[in-house]
């Protein structure tokens, strides 16, 4: 576990980010009873995954690490 890097890029920051400022805008939306501040908040919310998703295919996100499945593993011994 100590090896993995999942979450720590900034395509995963940014996207995080911009979902919890969604988590507070629908959260604003319902306690003032507002429908498109709440509508407003589930948009923001969704652009923050395609956010993620963007800037992984741009090369931002994290590297993939090793898999600890055994026959990839024996496949990469092999071939070393």
């Amino acid at each position: 576990m100590a090896n993995s890097h999942h979450g720590h890029s900034p395509a995963a920051w940014t996207g995080v980010i911009i979902m919890l400022v969604a988590s507070v805008v629908i959260g604003l939306g319902f306690v003032l009873e507002l429908l498109w501040l709440i509508v407003a908040g589930a948009v923001l919310f969704v652009l923050g995954a395609v956010a993620i998703g963007v800037m992984s295919s741009m090369g931002l996100g994290s590297a993939r690490t090793p898999s600890h499945d055994p026959a990839e593993l024996r496949e990469r011994v092999e071939n070393a």
